[in-house]
């Protein structure tokens, strides 16, 4: 008699839904910015024309999104994520073959709604769905892979720039993307355990317990009573402030060498961010499971005010100026870890994908905004000490957006909304 218990396929869906997001968050995502130089001097196209694409990519992520929760929710999940990502790898294979800024204009549009599926939607309501136990742990770890793979691939690509061209590089990476992850969609994506005749995750654990993040299959609020709730207006507002907060993280290198830091010192600077990104996806995953998302999302806000605190203070010493610059990309990772965790721990799971996609417009809007407006302070005043200014309000803001969500969800438990 065999008693070898088999590997709950939970884990080889998060293997997948982990690989997709390194390649396509990870990898086409984080890499855009590698093109910039090169096809601006040899089209002779202005960088802030050029930049623009990004704009219009961030403005078709935040009309679709709403749209994407609700095909999410009616539509076989497989074949969204396969369209989704010959969507965005293949309008990003496409970029190669433009001799004008009006096609980068044209396709970031294709590639925007692509991603919406495959870098941003996919791996919160798939996890979501499949794991009732460690679901805070899953997520650290999907996004820990976004970290790993951004670091792989762009150097990767760097090299594929400088060895084959910028055209080249482009229609490589898309079609490498497009070759590795749709077979890892087929293989190992389903949208619900019952679909291999399973239960979630920890399913048979669950109870009412100290994580609030362990929420019963089809519990919790439907979406058009959660967008009417403070909770939702006050998770809203979160997103867009992390993302805003996480935003700075671009404009790093600038930071530095405007210290007076050598333009060595200031790469290092970026990978120490990097770093911290990957090590905050972890720990926020874990202990969101095990102290609750509440405490964790506030407990990563303070960290968030030492972070800002010494580089306001003492970020003339170089060291701890890096130590500054690695808790705050530990900070950083609150976006795609701590955002869908909130969203299960406040609504519940019952149309997650719904509320979820809704409430992620404060992170398209933030994506809008922060960068260009950071960017337009450090030219009118030479310094990014408004900006640090301006982020330490944000993030005492979200101590008390927190706070109101939370006190939302109470109101909508009491009223029988939370059922």
């Amino acid at each position: 008699m065999n008693n070898k218990k088999k590997i709950h396929f939970g884990w080889w869906l998060l293997i997948g839904v982990s690989l997709m997001a390194a390649f396509t968050r990870g990898g086409i995502n984080s890499s855009g910015a590698l093109f910039l130089t090169p096809v601006s001097q040899d089209l002779g196209i202005g960088m802030g024309s050029l930049t623009l694409y990004f704009s219009v990519s961030s403005i078709a992520t935040m009309l679709f999104l709403p749209i994407a929760g609700k095909m999410m929710a009616k539509y076989d999940i497989r074949l969204l994520l396969i369209v989704g990502v010959i969507l965005q790898a293949g309008s990003f294979a496409m970029f190669g073959l433009m001799d004008s800024v009006w096609g980068w204009y044209l396709f970031a549009i294709p590639m925007a709604i692509g991603s919406v599926f495959v870098a941003t939607m996919a791996g919160p309501v798939l996890i979501n769905n499949w794991f009732k136990k460690h679901n805070g742990l899953a997520m650290g770890a999907m996004m820990a892979f976004v970290g790993i793979g951004g670091a792989i691939i762009s150097p990767i690509v760097g090299n594929l720039i400088a060895n084959n061209g910028w055209r080249s590089a482009y229609i490589t990476l898309g079609l490498v993307v497009m070759a590795i992850v749709i077979p890892i969609i087929i293989l190992t994506i389903r949208m619900a355990p019952q679909q291999k005749g399973l239960l979630p995750i920890g399913m048979d654990e669950v109870k009412k317990g100290a994580s609030e993040t362990i929420v019963e299959p089809n519990k919790g609020v439907i979406a058009a009573v959660a967008r009417k709730s403070t909770a939702f207006y006050a998770l809203v507002i979160f997103f867009f402030f992390i993302t805003a907060i996480a935003s700075f993280g671009q404009h790093i290198p600038t930071f530095t060498m405007g210290l007076g830091y050598s333009v060595q010192f200031a790469g290092n600077a970026l990978g120490i961010w990097m770093i911290g990104m990957l090590v905050g996806s972890i720990v926020f995953g874990f202990l969101s499971d095990k102290i609750g998302a509440r405490n964790t999302a506030i407990f990563s806000m303070i960290t968030g005010l030492v972070s800002i605190g010494m580089l306001l203070t003492i970020a003339d010493n170089s060291a701890i100026f890096m130590i500054a610059i690695g808790i705050f990309g530990v900070v950083s990772a609150s976006v795609g870890t701590l955002g869908p965790i909130l969203t299960t721990s406040l609504f519940g799971n019952k149309e997650f994908s719904q509320i979820y996609s809704t409430a992620a417009l404060g992170l398209a809007v933030a994506g809008i905004v922060a960068l260009p407006g950071y960017g337009f302070v450090f030219e009118l005043t030479g310094t990014y000490t408004l900006v640090l200014y301006t982020i330490v309000a944000m993030l005492v803001f979200n101590i008390v957006f927190i706070i109101l969500a939370f006190r939302g969800k109470k109101k909508l438990e009491k009223a029988g909304l939370w059922n």
